[in-house]
Parts: C-alpha cells; sequence; structure tokens
C-alpha cells in the first residue's frame, strides 16, 4: 500500500505585478509630454499663466532650433506601440498560466477522486491519514481558485491597459501627422515669406541703382555743358600758356638743333683751315637720350672697321679727361654721368691718331629731372624690362622681367621668380651700355654683385636714364656711388 505523506507544501506566487483597478484621469483631453534627461517622458503640467505674441514667437523659435536635439512626438508613439506590444506579451503569458491552471484543477479533482477510493477501503489510523490528505487537497483547492481569480483580475487589468496604450498610441500618431502637417505648412509659410522679403530687397537695390545711375549721368552731363559753356565764353588763361609754351618749346628744339648743325659745320671749317688731315666728325644730338656715332667725312678716310676707338667725357674747363671703359665701338649713347661734359673719340690707326668732340656739353634730357623727383617720392619703383645678357653671355628668350629700383636696394624678377635681389653696396655696378648697337640708348649695364651681372634693355630711353639717375639717388643716400666698371667717383676726379 502507498503511504501518503503531508508535505505538499505552499505554492509560490508568480511575480506578476498586480494591476490597480482605480484607473482614473486628471482630465479628459490627451496629456502633453516632454523628453527629459535620459530620454525620459515627462508629464508637462498645466501653466495658466499667459505669454505675449512677442514671447510665444520667441518660444517657438528656440524649440525649432532645438527641434535636432530633442525627441518628437513621433518617437513618443514609438514608445506606446512597445508598451502596446509589451501588453500583448502579458495577455499571451496570462494565457499560458490559465492553460496550467486548468491541468492543475484536473490533477487535483483526480488525487480527490483517488484519496476517496482510498478512504473507503481503509480503516483505522490509515483511514484518518487519509482524510487529512482529502482534507489537504480540498483546502489547496480553495486556494487555487483564490489564485485564479486574482490572475482573472490581473488578466482584466492587463487588457485595460492594452486598451489605453492601444488609445495612447494610435492619438499619438494623429498627433505627429497633425505636427507634421503644422510643421509643413509653417516652413512653406516661411518660404514664401522669405521668397517676399527677397523680392522687395532686389527690387529696392534695382531701383536704387537705376535712380543713381540716372543722378550720376544727369549730374555727368551737366558738368559737361557747364565746361563746355565756361569754355566757349570764359577761355582758361592757364590752357592758352601751355600752348603758348609747347610752340615755344617745338621753335627752341628746332633753333638748338640748327645752333648745333651751324657749330658744327663752323668747327669743321675751321680744323680744315688748320688741319687738312680732318677726315671724321660726331654726328648727333648731344642731348641725352640720344646716340652719338663717329663717321667718316670724305672717302680718302680710313673705314672705322679698321681702326681703333676709345670714348673719353672730359670735364668742361678741359683740363682731365676721363676714359670710358668698354666704350669702343663707333656708337655710344650718353648717359647721366655725362650731362654737363664734353665726349671725345679718339681714332687710331696704325701711327695716325685722330681725335673728334662734342660741340658742346651734353645737355639734359627735357623733363627728366622733375621726372625721377616724383619717382623719389615713392618707396620702390617698377620697370618693365628685357634681358638681353647675363654674365656676359646672350639671352634669346625675349621674356618681360620687372627691374625693382627700391631705396635699399634692386631687385630683378621673372614673373614670380627672383632672378636678382641685392642691396646697395661697393661692389655694385651701373652704367648706360657701351658695347653701341642700336637700341645702347634704351640699354644699361648692372651688375648686382661680382660675377652676376646683366645687360637690360627698357622700352624708352627715359626709363632707362631715369632707371640709373633714381638707383645713383638712393645709393648715395646710402654713402654708395654707383658706377660703370673703370669709372671715377666725384671724389675720385
Amino acid at each position: 500500500m502507498t503511504r501518503l505523506t503531508l508535505d505538499f507544501g505552499m505554492m509560490q506566487k508568480e511575480n506578476i505585478p498586480a494591476v490597480s483597478a482605480d484607473v482614473t484621469f486628471m482630465s479628459s483631453r490627451f496629456p502633453n509630454y516632454k523628453i527629459g534627461s535620459d530620454n525620459q517622458v515627462l508629464e508637462l503640467k498645466d501653466n495658466m499663466k499667459t505669454f505675449s505674441m512677442k514671447e510665444i514667437v520667441a518660444r517657438e523659435t528656440a524649440m525649432l532650433l532645438e527641434q535636432q536635439k530633442r525627441l518628437s512626438v513621433r518617437d513618443l508613439a514609438h514608445k506606446f506601440e512597445k508598451g502596446l506590444a509589451a501588453a500583448a506579451k502579458l495577455s499571451e503569458e496570462d494565457k499560458l498560466k490559465e492553460a496550467a491552471s486548468l491541468e492543475k484543477h484536473v490533477l487535483l479533482k483526480n488525487l480527490r477522486d483517488a484519496l476517496e477510493a482510498l478512504r473507503g477501503r481503509l480503516s483505522g489510523k490509515n483511514k484518518d491519514d487519509v482524510e487529512t490528505a482529502v482534507s489537504m487537497v480540498e483546502a489547496l483547492a480553495v486556494q487555487l481558485a483564490k489564485r485564479e481569480g486574482e490572475l482573472l483580475h490581473e488578466k482584466v487589468e492587463v487588457k485595460r491597459l492594452a486598451n489605453f496604450l492601444k488609445q495612447a498610441s494610435e492619438e499619438a500618431k494623429k498627433l505627429v501627422e497633425e505636427e507634421r502637417a503644422n510643421a509643413r505648412a509653417e516652413i512653406e509659410n516661411a518660404r514664401a515669406a522669405v521668397q517676399r522679403v527677397e523680392e522687395a530687397i532686389q527690387e529696392h537695390e534695382q531701383m536704387s541703382r537705376a535712380a543713381g545711375n540716372q543722378d550720376y549721368e544727369d549730374l555727368m552731363k551737366e558738368v559737361q555743358e557747364a565746361r563746355r559753356i565756361k569754355m566757349l565764353h570764359q577761355p582758361s588763361k592757364v590752357m592758352d600758356m601751355e600752348y603758348e609754351l609747347r610752340a615755344l618749346r617745338v621753335q627752341l628744339l628746332e633753333k638748338t638743333k640748327r645752333s648745333v648743325q651751324l657749330q658744327k659745320e663752323l668747327a669743321v671749317n675751321k680744323t680744315n683751315e688748320d688741319d687738312d688731315s680732318h677726315l671724321y666728325e660726331i654726328d648727333g644730338q648731344e642731348l641725352l637720350g640720344s646716340c652719338l656715332l663717329v663717321r667718316t667725312c670724305f672717302d680718302e678716310a680710313v673705314d672705322l672697321s679698321e681702326c681703333l676707338i676709345q670714348w673719353y667725357r672730359v670735364a668742361s674747363d678741359g683740363d682731365k679727361r676721363e676714359l670710358i671703359s668698354g666704350a669702343t665701338k663707333p656708337a655710344y649713347a650718353p648717359e647721366p654721368f655725362d650731362v654737363g661734359r664734353f665726349l671725345k673719340a679718339e681714332i687710331i690707326h696704325d701711327d695716325q691718331k685722330v681725335t673728334v668732340s662734342t660741340t658742346g656739353p651734353i645737355d639734359p634730357a627735357p623733363g627728366l629731372g622733375s621726372y625721377v623727383e616724383a619717382l623719389v617720392r615713392r618707396h620702390d619703383t617698377e620697370f618693365n624690362v628685357v634681358v638681353t645678357q647675363m654674365n656676359g653671355v646672350d639671352q634669346q628668350s625675349q621674356l618681360i622681367h620687372v627691374l625693382h629700383v627700391g631705396k635699399m636696394r634692386m631687385k630683378l624678377i621673372k614673373g614670380k621668380t627672383t632672378v636678382a635681389k641685392e642691396f646697395y653696396s661697393s661692389s655694385m655696378q651701373l652704367c648706360g651700355v657701351r658695347g653701341g648697337g642700336n637700341a645702347a640708348a634704351q640699354a644699361l649695364f648692372w651688375q648686382a654683385k661680382p660675377g652676376v651681372s646683366f645687360i637690360i634693355a627698357f622700352e624708352t630711353g627715359r626709363d632707362r636714364n631715369a632707371a640709373i639717375s633714381l638707383a645713383r639717388r638712393f645709393a648715395f643716400d646710402c654713402n654708395i656711388m654707383l658706377v660703370g666698371p673703370g669709372d671715377r667717383t666725384p671724389h675720385q676726379t
């Protein structure tokens, strides 16, 4: 016979949170929510304080600016959907628990029927034990029924919560759609307002520009008309004087040329009377910026290609004669050092020596002094040049270079590359080109430092003489005398 024991124990209560049946709402509308720290959903309390339109606009603007930093209503609806899924999961668990409870009832009923059948067969102490066991089974059945009632009540609460969450999710979706529609409408309104403002601004700018241009054109027309009337009725004395000065300069230049020519003819005639062997003369304007040329006067003269030629500069008193190093060609272009001095060319053939001289000292170029004075006021002056020779080697490229003549240094640049850049020093040399040629009056020789030299051609002879005079002026301010190869400084002479 099987012996039944009383050690049934107590059933453990399932760890299911209880749901209160007293569910009440403080408001009849869907509550307002705000996302707090750690993405927590906080319910906003109603605030009866009223705001002005300006404060409302400022607050709405701030909320729009922080739109990317906070959760939207869509995220809130997503949370409600998660809650709804959790409620559905709890409902499924309740169904499983109901099935398990039904199985427990069946087992208890079978156990009770077995004990009743066994109690009819036993007697004495064993019968008492069976009766005790039957009473315990009945108590367990009552407890199980009570537990089932609690589970049924919890099931009802879970269904109610699920319905609530489902309704909240639907309302959240409606809010999402409404907020999205409102946001789109506000964006379209803002775009339309911005477009209207931009169109108004553009129209205003066009009107202002058109009015300004029209006023400027009208003013210019009035000024031109006033000038025309003034010129017709009140001629400018200054302009008359300028025209007279130009005419006098032209006449003076013509008379100077005629005078020089007469002086040359007089000197030739006088020399022929004194010496019948005079066969050469210096041709050209005795002026800075021109080019002087030794040429033969008679067919009996020896060709210059078979003679040795050397140019000299002579002081106006005729006492001192200075050799011009490198000036050994029939052509020579005077430079600023030659102004105020006579130039002589010595022609040697075999043992015969013939010397020819200019009829007077070299005159300065008209307007060169004022031009140089204007350039001295600048810190740096640029000249467009072409390098024809570098370190004694002819340059085939005719690329444009820029020669900078500054107060402290000279610099030669090709594009963005610096070819040479040196401060004024005693080793620097600067003078006009002494090798002759058609462009000698527009070229100079520059030795930046020992071993680095250039022959540079300028656009005009005026620029060449201005560059030489300007560089010597700046070098003199630095206690440096810029001269050519073999030249003596004024202190030495």
